[in-house]
């Protein structure tokens, strides 16, 4: 193949990420060329609801995957943490790249820090892992929906409509905006979500000649972390109306792997984790050890 088709959404991370990859391809084959299809989705453009009031992650990338298998693109690039855990039959993920900083970021013109913030300031973020993770530790702030994207969001924030956001630390860096970041959130005080900081190049089944030219861009070692913490998700229902955070490391062939699910307003928080060497079977087995606390009554309480 001398030439390929990325489908990409239309925001200017999305276009970033794209325009990454297709130089990394072309850097990696000599003589390939690789033009973006730059679309709109719903989960773009659906901008007053939580994703999972709305239809879920798969809002993200329905598109991109109807003109991958309508022969209009050839590969599709997503950050990871919004890509479902259970791909549609003839799909699959071909590269997951080295991974970005995971963590989640604190964005504010006023405070450096959550706990900075005076009781009842309003605190944004779309995502029920953060806000459920915040509840817990901060009650006294008022956690309020924010939807868009890295810059709509920010520039409400400058608004004042808000007193802080949380964003994921890689997109604002990929973005150019690390100097917005006040302050990073560590992982033990809030868990990212699965696959967050990493890129997932997804393709047709069917089209190995296109997967054989991706597999270089994959990196071992995060691809087995984002793997393990899919396989969490993907163990509880993979539903993005679930306020879960997963997040595993590597040291040489072992993997730790620490997973937490929680009630929306933060008042339940079950955390479990786990050492191996196998993804998926690390991944079930946290899944197991946060039923085995009780995590099937959250999930019947979400449903």
């Amino acid at each position: 193949m001398r030439r390929l088709v990325i489908a990409t959404r239309r925001s200017r991370l999305a276009l970033w990420q794209a325009e990454h990859v297709k130089a990394r391809l072309e850097a990696v084959h000599a003589g390939l060329a690789v033009d973006l299809a730059p679309m709109s989705t719903r989960g773009d453009e659906l901008q007053d609801r939580r994703l999972g009031e709305a239809g879920g992650k798969g809002l993200f990338v329905k598109e991109l995957e109807a003109a991958m298998a309508e022969g209009r693109a050839d590969l599709a690039v997503h950050s990871m943490k919004d890509v479902p855990a259970e791909l549609p039959p003839g799909f699959v993920l071909a590269a997951i790249t080295a991974r970005e900083d995971p963590r989640d970021a604190l964005v504010s013109t006023k405070y450096a820090r959550l706990e900075d913030l005076p009781e009842g300031s309003a605190v944004g973020t779309s995502s029920l892992r953060r806000a459920a993770q915040i509840a817990e530790r901060h009650p006294r702030l008022e956690i309020r929906m924010l939807r868009g994207n890295v810059e709509t969001r920010i520039a409400k924030l400058d608004r004042g409509e808000y007193d802080a956001i949380v964003l994921a630390a890689a997109g604002l860096m990929r973005l150019g905006l690390e100097a917005r970041i006040r302050a990073r959130l560590e992982v033990s005080e809030s868990l990212p979500a699965a696959g967050q900081g990493a890129l997932g190049i997804e393709c047709l089944e069917a089209r190995k000649e296109v997967a054989s030219l991706l597999g270089p861009l994959s990196d071992p070692g995060s691809a087995a972390c984002v793997l393990a913490e899919r396989a969490v998700s993907r163990s509880l229902g993979g539903s993005c109306t679930l306020p879960l955070g997963a997040y595993a490391e590597r040291s040489g062939a072992r993997l730790r792997l620490r997973a937490l699910i929680a009630s929306p307003d933060g008042r339940r928080v079950l955390r479990a984790e786990a050492e191996g060497e196998d993804p998926e079977r690390l991944g079930a087995q946290v899944a197991q050890a946060l039923r085995g606390q009780g995590a099937d009554e959250i999930l019947k309480s979400l449903a």
